[in-house]
């Protein structure tokens, strides 16, 4: 147990604990941010002694919950959330996880019922992985601390390989570690002696068209919950800090946050674009930022990324993020370093995007559609973001007698749970494809932003997913996200040039009434905006000054990936972005990344 909670001593730099009966021990890395005091330690118990507690996150409604539970004729002795999160399961059971507005990890052992229950928020922003050896269990924030156990046996999970390579995520709950699993978000998982683990799902998103009122009605009460969801976050005994991308959603956070906290510190990275083009020109957005710091009041950080910035964080990066998810994401690794030097907490723009449609160009492979079959094939072609289908077995040629029964549209397929007949319209299918984002893309980016935050002892907090606002923006009409669905145009998000700039003066299109809600806290230069994501200038850089960097890593004929890869299938694809052919940025990044992880967690073999 000790050993297992050092693994993730950056996760809570605070303090420690570790508690162990028979056969079961939970232990703790502690971060204080609510009740700095010795009451918030844990592994934590309740007054009878009966229910022992070990969690990560905030509950953001928990002096609603405390009041409700006093009235239930529960006493508390500390002002922590850790304390009512406990009352209230001791209360109300699973039943409880239905009444938390927050972000959660959290183990409870009942003494009495020698009964374990593990659970995850709604939304993932928590992560927390389990393994099974034998008959026993083991769980962690991260997987580091289930690779401290001395009996677990390290091996690679080609299947898992197999999935990542195709879509740069898990749509499953593997991991690229054989055994290891990431607890579904919205899920429990209850253990008890002598019987098989039992799943409870409580909660998944729902994107249906419930609310029929006047659009300008709709906009008072987005905002109305948006404002509420910012101010529910900024619960804390610590300083808050707020990113600020430039972009609409972190800046609008800032400004409401910057009402409530003048003075409040916000950060920004930008990059070094002398050697960008097309595209890639307008990834650095300080000047934005600027301008917004200084019309919200706000102490204002910056850090400007340049081409070797990402060799020298390579390292590191592997180490905390372990298994790679969506994107390039060492810019949200100095996000969060910058961020951690001025508190332990900073608010961040995701979830805006995936739920009020900010990414009107993928849906046009929705509005197409023949039939449901037709649109899993569109919208899979699609999310093949790495390898297409056609090289797979090609690169994966050393290994595909391991894997070829691997088929990735099924994988792709079964994120839909529900029943394809009832898609009889375009916005049928653009609500599918909201809900496959949130599942999906959504989830990696809220892993990549806990590991990296965390990695710096620094919480990160989404006012965009608290559940008020994500319920209403489920229940929103299309209309009111997207504009005319007949003149959708499509768009490959990794072509060089104006396209996405062209895209977006075209249409106009994409979060329709968020843009005019948080219109209302930026200005309008960012408000009528091009959507950036937060990248860096990566596809040139990688055939500019970092060219020599990426020769080195993949042109090694002793490279750990050539143990499951092809060279000479891989290296025809690199050429192809070296070469300026192909804009294959996100498969370079990858396999740079999946030789550092090779080294990192399988120097001594794959197994």
């Amino acid at each position: 147990m000790q050993r297992m909670t050092d693994a993730i001593a950056h996760r809570g730099p605070d303090g420690e604990g570790v508690w162990v009966e028979n056969a079961c021990g939970l232990g703790h890395r502690r971060l204080a941010i609510i009740d700095l005091s010795e009451g918030g330690r844990q592994p934590m118990a309740t007054s009878d002694g009966r229910f022992i507690i070990t969690y990560n996150g905030e509950l953001y409604n928990f002096h609603e919950l405390r009041i409700e539970l006093q009235g239930c004729r529960r006493r508390f002795v500390s002002r922590s959330d850790t304390e009512v999160l406990l009352a209230a399961f001791a209360e109300w059971g699973l039943g409880a996880l239905n009444r938390f507005n927050g972000m959660f990890a959290f183990a409870i052992y009942d003494r009495e019922e020698r009964r374990l229950t593990l659970a995850r928020d709604r939304y993932g922003v928590k992560p927390l992985y389990v393994a099974r050896v034998g008959e026993q269990v083991f769980f962690g924030s991260e997987i580091k601390a289930i690779l401290a156990y001395p009996g677990f046996e390290r091996r690679l999970d080609r299947e898992a390989l197999v999935e990542y390579l195709t879509f740069q995520n898990f749509f499953t709950d593997r991991t690229l570690f054989k055994g290891v699993r990431l607890m579904s978000p919205g899920s429990a998982l209850v253990f008890e002696p002598g019987r098989e683990p039992r799943e409870h799902v409580y909660w998944d998103y729902d994107f249906h068209e419930a609310l029929a009122d006047p659009l300008a009605e709709l906009e008072e009460e987005c905002d109305r919950l948006f404002t509420q969801a910012v101010s529910r976050q900024l619960v804390s005994d610590v300083d808050i800090g707020s990113y600020l991308s430039g972009g609409i959603d972190s800046g609008a956070i800032s400004g409401v946050a910057a009402r409530q906290m003048p003075g409040m510190r916000t950060f920004t990275v930008g990059f070094d674009t002398r050697s960008a083009s097309g595209l890639e020109l307008g990834f650095d957005e300080r000047a934005k930022s600027e301008h917004m710091s200084y019309l919200f009041g706000t102490e204002h950080y910056e850090m400007v990324l340049k081409a070797g910035d990402m060799e020298r964080a390579m390292g590191t990066l592997v180490r905390h993020l372990e298994e790679p998810r969506v994107g390039q994401s060492y810019p949200n690794f100095y996000a969060a370093k910058l961020a951690s030097r001025f508190g332990k907490v900073v608010l961040a723009g995701a979830g805006g995007d995936e739920l009020f449609g900010g990414y009107p160009w993928r849906y046009y492979r929705a509005v197409i559609a023949d039939d449901f079959e037709h649109y899993v094939d569109q919208y899979y072609g699609f999310w093949g973001r790495l390898i297409p289908n056609s090289s797979l077995h090609k690169v994966l040629a050393p290994i595909w007698g391991d894997v070829k029964h691997v088929w990735t549209r099924d994988i792709f397929r079964d994120v839909f749970h529900r029943h394809a007949e009832t898609l009889t319209r375009p916005e049928d299918y653009v609500n599918h494809s909201l809900y496959f984002e949130a599942k999906t893309f959504l989830h990696g980016l809220l892993v990549v932003e806990d590991k990296l935050s965390m990695a710096h002892g620094l919480e990160s907090r989404v006012p965009f997913l608290d559940n008020d606002l994500v319920d209403f923006a489920m229940r929103l009409p299309v209309k009111a996200k997207l504009g005319n669905l007949a003149e959708m145009v499509a768009m490959d998000e990794n072509t060089p040039g104006r396209k996405r700039a062209q895209y977006f003066e075209k249409t106009r299109d994409g979060k329709l009434l968020l843009r005019k809600v948080l219109g209302r806290y930026v200005p309008e230069e960012v408000s009528g905006g091009v959507k950036q994501g937060f990248s860096a200038p990566d596809a040139s850089w990688f055939r500019g000054e970092s060219i020599e960097y990426v020769r080195r890593i993949l042109y090694d004929r002793k490279a750990r990936i050539y143990d499951l890869l092809d060279r000479e299938a891989v290296l025809e694809l690199v050429d192809e972005h070296l070469d300026g052919r192909q804009n294959r940025r996100l498969l370079v990044w990858s396999l740079l990344y999946l030789e550092m992880f090779l080294g990192e967690f399988f120097s001594e073999g794959l197994g």
